[in-house]
């Protein structure tokens, strides 16, 4: 039986962001294929009585700091000496931060698979010294992971420029689901939705404003938080407090529900500006709700032909936001051709398969090395 370790995410089974629901489908995925999985993860973050929890997955939480600045790269440190230990035939590494332990992990004879997320240095949720680190962390990655993940293929084409590296494309899926109950206080094809985490590059700010506007017309529901309070988060708890056709549900861990607020909405706002595949559009797309993103080369390559796309300010969202939700012929329109793109393109299982394959190709090569060794002795 294989054996791979999972490092980077905050564990299994975990709600935060794209990693982990990617975890939570790959490593059952994974056990089925007759792997032995080892998620590393955090004290707090993930959920052991979880319904959909596999008992096959083994959840190993180290310690770490869980700061802002610090909690990828100490737990990336913990999780990979622990790997050390252990020695797993290979080790699906999430975020180039983590770049750092590939050396070592290499040094113990373990193969490494690095998803290198988007482009973290060009996010201005950073200050100077923490771009700098993810900037190490990538070079460190071009330079000593056996295999390289892109989520898109802008972000493979940005690879291939600046470190010279190609890997594997495999994006992110998403669910299909049967219909859902609705929120209570909402209509089918009724609401503004944006989901995101309150950070700059989001968009969040511009949304915020815009946010006003929309919501003299109809009512506008904001999903995420930053996770660790501050500026966005008052300035959204204070507009939920001053106009009733604005709703903040703050971060959501359960599944359906989320689910049933894409399935639902009249126009998800989708804000993402430097990331590749973002796993939240491909969830929406999949659910058919009817989108406007930020215009960018990433967003641009997940929706096609099947969404709006309008640059950062909020006159022009509010202005798109509305224009959309008030045709409703080109909004189902918009819902069907969104929802049958990610049915040809972005599925789990496809996802899965793609990860499994990358994976055991480390295994094939580490196979490989050691017939040859034999055939010259």
């Amino acid at each position: 039986m294989p054996s791979v370790a999972i490092i980077g995410t905050r564990g299994y089974p975990s709600y935060y962001g794209g990693f982990e629901t990617a975890v939570r489908k790959l490593a059952p995925y994974l056990c089925d294929a007759g792997w032995d999985v080892a998620v590393y993860g955090r004290e707090g973050a993930v959920m052991p009585k979880d319904p959909t929890l596999d008992p096959r997955v083994r959840s190993v939480l180290t310690r770490g700091l869980d700061s802002k600045s610090l909690s990828t790269l100490s737990f990336g440190f913990t999780a990979s000496l622990d790997a050390l230990r252990t020695k797993p035939d290979v080790a699906l590494v999430m975020n180039v931060a983590n770049g750092y332990y590939l050396p070592m992990l290499r040094a113990r004879g373990i193969k490494t698979v690095v998803n290198v997320d988007g482009i973290e240095w060009d996010r201005a949720k950073w200050g100077r010294a923490a771009k700098s680190v993810f900037r190490g962390g990538a070079r460190l990655a071009a330079r000593c992971a056996d295999s390289l993940v892109y989520d898109s293929r802008e972000i493979e084409r940005r690879w291939r420029s600046d470190f010279g590296r190609t890997g594997h494309f495999i994006p992110y899926g998403g669910e299909r689901v049967d219909q859902l109950p609705i929120e209570p206080g909402l209509r089918h094809r009724g609401y503004a939705l944006v989901v995101a985490r309150f950070v700059p590059e989001n968009t969040i700010p511009e949304f915020l404003e815009a946010a006003t506007t929309i919501s003299k017309q109809m009512p506008v529901v904001i999903v995420g938080s930053s996770g660790y309070g501050g500026d966005l988060d008052n300035r959204v708890e204070s507009l939920q407090r001053d106009n009733s056709n604005i709703q903040w549900f703050g971060h959501i861990s359960d599944d359906r529900r989320l689910l049933a607020l894409w399935q639902h909405a009249g126009v998800y706002f989708h804000g993402h500006s430097v990331g590749g595949t973002n796993p939240t559009l491909v969830q929406a797309m999949a659910l058919g709700a009817p989108t406007v993103a930020r215009d960018t080369p990433y967003n641009r390559e997940v929706l096609g032909d099947t969404g709006l796309f309008v640059d950062p300010n909020p006159d022009a969202i509010a202005e798109a936001v509305l224009a959309a939700a008030l045709d409703e012929p080109s909004l189902e329109q918009m819902s069907r051709a969104a929802a049958r793109r990610a049915k040809e393109l972005y599925t789990w299982e496809s996802v899965c398969g793609a990860y499994e394959s990358a994976l055991r190709e480390q295994i094939v090569a580490v196979g490989a090395s050691g017939s040859r060794q034999q055939g010259l002795v």
